[in-house]
């Protein structure tokens, strides 16, 4: 423990984010430098708690009172190697996680958390600024093939772990750049693209291969991959997004937030973008109040929207944590995102009976809900509100079904996600899946502990293959047989 009475001493600090009249002009991130010493001061709040329950909120189970306090002792290079332990990529989540840790910190019982997120992200910008983040190829390869289809987080951690395990590993990206949902699903304001970049030239240089515009289903057929690789692993995410089939859902105008947020990340990489979606002077409506509503919000207000409405169908929430949610759970409070700080109005328990318009939209027919579960009309309180751009911001429903899934010919489970054993395989001996295709839409935190475990369950199998001779695409492994997968 750094400092025994740091936690008494030192009050929650973090970084400011820069003026909103100055931000919304352009797509770098929202936050200014803050001083190194402020940031030792944070990591000296940590109290080394005889049970850390940090570590039941992170998903990728960061060893986080360890690095609170190297960092507080300015111990850099020991704390990202501590980090680099369980994460492999904390510039990612040090920046877009919503830091359930923090929320099941035990200082957070009755004063504000420790600021994890911001020492984790600290860390690794120290280690990237000192140049110790090089390439770290395997000492030797096992001779076995690994396709890894999808290039999220998910499959990038997967990916380099087994690299690391010696396997050969080539990532299939039916787009044409590497990164899938942190590539064109999150906004540069959030995560620039540069910090994806660097962390890619790294796994190049350890032997990773990656393929672009190779879509796994479509262009590239599901027996070739069989062919040529011992192990697959599917990473393709949850991609199915929920619609709104109501009246007038036909119009012009209307739109998933899938389609308008990766076009707005080609414009800002330098690519012309046809058919474009554009917020520009228009009145834009937001279905949903979610992380995806607040991307969609702020990348508005950046291409100059006249107004913008954003309806959740749930109720607001308290302002404070709700009883239902006692520490350490993460919280259902009331939260404020940098996007809603830039503006917009945003209105809670409502529901959209029909688009109104003449070929494009003119207007949503709203009403007021009931709360969950069953949000049923409330009589009298429809309204009308005048859009000429609609953004579905409603979730995902899962993995998109057809193409690759049916030609792999996977079991889904009950919610419609790919189904897999202890070991991440599925029904398909050798075929492996992770992040939200395996689980349901969910955070970036949890698809790299979704791709660290299934490297693992591949390299599981991959190694029996080795000790007993057999094909790779052969029966499953039991977890206790073989070592697992090499370290971040």
């Amino acid at each position: 423990m750094g400092k025994v009475t740091g936690f008494l001493e030192y009050t929650r600090e973090l970084p400011q984010r820069r003026a909103v009249q100055e931000r919304v002009k352009d797509y770098f991130e929202i936050y200014q430098p803050f001083p190194e010493e402020k940031v030792q001061a944070q990591g000296a709040r940590c109290m080394d708690c005889g049970v850390p329950f940090c570590h039941t909120g992170c998903p990728v189970n960061n060893i986080i009172p360890d690095w609170n306090d190297m960092a507080f002792r300015g111990q850099w290079r020991n704390a990202v190697r501590t980090l680099h332990a369980t994460n492999n990529f904390p510039e990612f989540t040090g920046r877009i996680c919503p830091a359930p840790c923090e929320a099941s910190c035990v200082l957070g019982i009755n004063e504000p958390p420790v600021a994890i997120k911001l020492l984790e992200k600290t860390i690794i910008e120290h280690a990237f600024e000192a140049g110790w983040i090089l390439p770290e190829p395997p000492p030797s390869r096992t001779g076995k093939r690994v396709a890894v289809v999808g290039s999220g987080p998910a499959g990038l951690a997967a990916a380099q772990q087994l690299n690391r395990a010696g396997h050969l590993v080539t990532v299939f990206e039916k787009n044409d750049r590497i990164g899938g949902l942190l590539r064109y699903g999150i906004p540069d304001f959030k995560l620039e693209k540069r910090i994806v970049d660097r962390r890619l030239e790294q796994m190049t240089a350890e032997g990773i291969v990656f393929k672009t515009r190779m879509h796994v289903g479509g262009n590239v057929p599901v027996e070739d991959l069989r062919k040529e690789f011992d192990a697959i692993l599917l990473a393709g995410g949850a991609e199915q997004a929920r619609d709104l089939p109501v009246p007038g859902r036909e119009l012009a105008g209307v739109h998933f937030a899938m389609e308008f947020l990766p076009q707005q990340n080609r414009r800002v990489a330098g690519d012309r973008v046809e058919r474009n979606i554009l917020a520009s002077g228009k009145r834009v409506v937001i279905l949903g109040g979610g992380d995806t509503g607040a991307d969609c919000l702020g990348t508005c207000h950046r291409q100059g929207a006249a107004s913008v409405h954003q309806f959740e169908i749930m109720p607001q929430p308290p302002d404070m944590r709700a009883e239902s949610t006692p520490w350490p759970l993460w919280p259902l409070q009331m939260r404020t995102e940098s996007s809603h700080e830039e503006g917009g109005v945003r209105d809670w328990a409502v529901s959209t009976l029909r688009f109104e318009g003449n070929g494009k939209v003119e207007r949503l027919v709203c009403t007021r809900v009931s709360p969950p579960p069953k949000f049923e009309p409330v009589p009298g309180t429809e309204f009308t509100i005048e859009a000429d751009l609609v953004l579905f911001a409603l979730g995902f429903t899962g993995p998109v079904r057809k193409g690759m899934l049916e030609s792999f010919g996977v079991a889904l489970d009950a919610r419609g996600n790919v189904a897999t054993d202890d070991n991440s395989m599925t029904s398909v001996p050798g075929v492996f899946a992770a992040g939200d295709m395996r689980r349901g839409q969910s955070l970036v935190v949890w698809a790299i502990a979704e791709g660290r475990r299934a490297a693992a369950g591949v390299d599981r199998y991959l190694s029996q293959a080795l000790l007993t001779g057999s094909a790779a695409l052969g029966s499953p492994v039991p977890a206790d047989r073989a070592p697992a997968a090499g370290r971040p």
